[in-house]
C-alpha cells in the first residue's frame, strides 16, 4: 500500500503544496488513520513544491521511516538535481516520474540517475493519459465538455495530436501481432527500460483490467520496437 503527501485542500476547493515538517507528519498520521494501518508501505512526496523546502520535507520523510510509520520513502516528479540535493539526508528508495512513448523526458537524466543509484522507478501515465490505448479519436476529443483539461492540453491538440494518433495506430498493429491491446503494448514499452521497476495504470471499469495486465508478461521484439518508433 502506498500513498503520497504534500498536497493539501485549503478549504476552498483548491489545492496548495506544503513540504513543512509539521504538515507532512500530520498528513501521515491522517493517512494512517484513514487507511486503518500501523505503517504505510511506501510514502512519497507528490511534488517538489515549494522547491526551497524539499530538504525540510525529505527530512520529515526520513523521520517517519525512523519511527516505523513508513516502511519505505520516495518522491514523485523530482528531477535529477533535486534528487542529488536530498540524497545526503536519507536514501531515496523510489522515484515516480511521468514516462511514456509521448513523454520521454525522464530518459535524459532521471532514469539513468535512478538506475545508477539503485532507486526503484514507478512510472505514471504509461498510456499517455489514454492517447496510447487506441480509444481516443478526434471525434471523442471534440465531444468532450469544454472544461475537460484534454481540450486544451498540447498532447491532445494539433500538431501533436496527429503524431500521437499515428503512434496509437502503430501500437495497435503490434498489439494485433501479440493478441493483446495497444495499451498493454504501451505499458510494456515502458517496462522494457532497465531502470523501470513498475508502471501505474488506471482503470475506470473492471473489464479494462484484462486488456492491460498482459503488459506484465509481454516481451517486445526488435521488430516491435522498430515499428513502434516508426
Amino acid at each position: 500500500m502506498f500513498t503520497k503527501c504534500s498536497l493539501l485542500d485549503d478549504g476552498t476547493g483548491r489545492v496548495r503544496n506544503s513540504l513543512k515538517r509539521d504538515s507532512i507528519l500530520r498528513e501521515a498520521e491522517a493517512s494512517l488513520e484513514r487507511l486503518g494501518v500501523d505503517a504505510i508501505d511506501l510514502y512519497q512526496i507528490h511534488w517538489p513544491i515549494p522547491e526551497e523546502d524539499i530538504e525540510e520535507g525529505w527530512t520529515a520523510m526520513a523521520e517517519l521511516k525512523e519511527q516505523g510509520l513508513a516502511r519505505h520513502i520516495g518522491v514523485s516528479n523530482f528531477d535529477a538535481t533535486q534528487l542529488r540535493r536530498i540524497s545526503p539526508i536519507a536514501p531515496v528508495e523510489t522515484i515516480q516520474p511521468l514516462y511514456s512513448l509521448i513523454d520521454r523526458e525522464a530518459e535524459t537524466e532521471v532514469l539513468p540517475f535512478a538506475e545508477r543509484d539503485g532507486i526503484g522507478v514507478i512510472v505514471y501515465s504509461p498510456m499517455g493519459s489514454g492517447l496510447l490505448t487506441g480509444a481516443i479519436t478526434r471525434e471523442r476529443i471534440a465531444a468532450m465538455p469544454d472544461n475537460d483539461w484534454r481540450k486544451t492540453d498540447s498532447r491532445f491538440t494539433e500538431p501533436q495530436l496527429s503524431r500521437h494518433l499515428a503512434l496509437a495506430d502503430r501500437l495497435r498493429s503490434v498489439a494485433d501481432r501479440h493478441g493483446t491491446s495497444p495499451g498493454a503494448v504501451a505499458v510494456a514499452w515502458t517496462l522494457r527500460n532497465p531502470a523501470v521497476t513498475g508502471a501505474i495504470t488506471g482503470f475506470r471499469r473492471p473489464d479494462q483490467v484484462d486488456g492491460i495486465v498482459a503488459a506484465a508478461g509481454l516481451e517486445l521484439t526488435e521488430q516491435d520496437l522498430a515499428e513502434i518508433e516508426g
